[in-house]
């Protein structure tokens, strides 16, 4: 499933998770557990503006076929199955949300060599549609995507992208939003074991000449702990440390900080998983 130049999503991912990824500024708390039978347990609790929620996560595999149940505290339970290899190279995904069964969706995803084609479709009153392709071959990889309204008969949305990957670096350019937000990122490693990543963004959106530019970069210390931080020209700072206590069980501090406003508090968070 993981040949060809991936799926729309991954245009920009790389710096996209680099700048986002387990900057957390809540208290989080979860354990997870798996059988030999292919049975995983996830509990999870957050502490965020003084209120708890939790929630109960299922994850069971059984030869082509994942079934992932959750519950939240509002006793909400999200389903999602997942058919792998349904037909040569494709894979199947439909989820729902009880007690609100509007809210299903089945989607199908098409992985060949050169491309990848995905469709979407939201099980509703008022159905959308949603398709992506993606076209690529020796690191560089061209797609689009856009959102129908069945009811309104309208494009809800339409992007495209283009990116390029070589072994030291990746780029890409998105053109989101109905082509009001445009998006350039480009990330670099350092050095021959890549410990040290550094990531540029702009986004530019039209409708209100309004240009955003944020730096990061990532350093692991050693092959357990890791440090990344960001700024941007608003003058927002964040930072995080990630330890790994022991395999797949990490201890997660981040902080954000308004250079401009120093005034106000600053954001802490904290985030532990364990996988015994």
């Amino acid at each position: 499933m993981s040949k060809g130049p991936g799926l729309f999503s991954d245009i920009g991912k790389k710096a996209r998770d680099l700048l986002t990824k387990d900057y957390n500024y809540d208290q989080r708390f979860s354990v997870s557990s798996t059988s030999e039978a292919g049975l995983g347990l996830t509990s999870t609790t957050v502490k965020k503006g003084g209120l708890y929620t939790g929630e109960v996560g299922l994850l069971y595999k059984y030869r082509n076929t994942n079934v992932d149940l959750k519950v939240d505290a509002a006793s909400n339970v999200f389903t999602t199955l997942t058919f792998n290899e349904v037909l040569p190279s494709t894979k199947a995904i439909a989820s729902f949300r009880a007690p609100d069964f509007n809210s299903g969706k089945a989607e199908v995803q098409y992985f060949h060599e050169h491309a990848s084609f995905t469709t979407a479709v939201a099980l509703s009153k008022s159905p959308t549609i949603d398709a992506s392709a993606t076209i690529g071959a020796q690191g560089i990889a061209f797609g689009v995507e856009a959102g129908f309204d069945a009811s309104s008969k309208n494009l809800t949305k339409y992007t495209a992208g283009i990116s390029m990957a070589k072994p030291d670096s990746s780029s890409a350019i998105i053109l989101a939003d109905k082509g009001d937000v445009l998006k350039i990122s480009y990330l670099h490693y350092l050095g021959e074991k890549q410990r040290s990543t550094l990531v540029g963004e702009i986004t530019r959106r039209f409708s209100t000449n309004e240009n955003t530019f944020t730096a990061g970069g990532s350093h692991a210390i050693d092959p357990q702990t890791t440090f990344k931080a960001k700024l941007n020209n608003h003058g927002k700072l964040g930072a995080l440390l990630q330890h790994e206590l022991k395999p797949k069980s990490l201890l997660t501090l981040s902080g954000e900080f308004d250079t401009k406003a120093l005034e106000k508090y600053p954001k802490f968070g904290l985030s532990l998983a364990i996988k015994p």
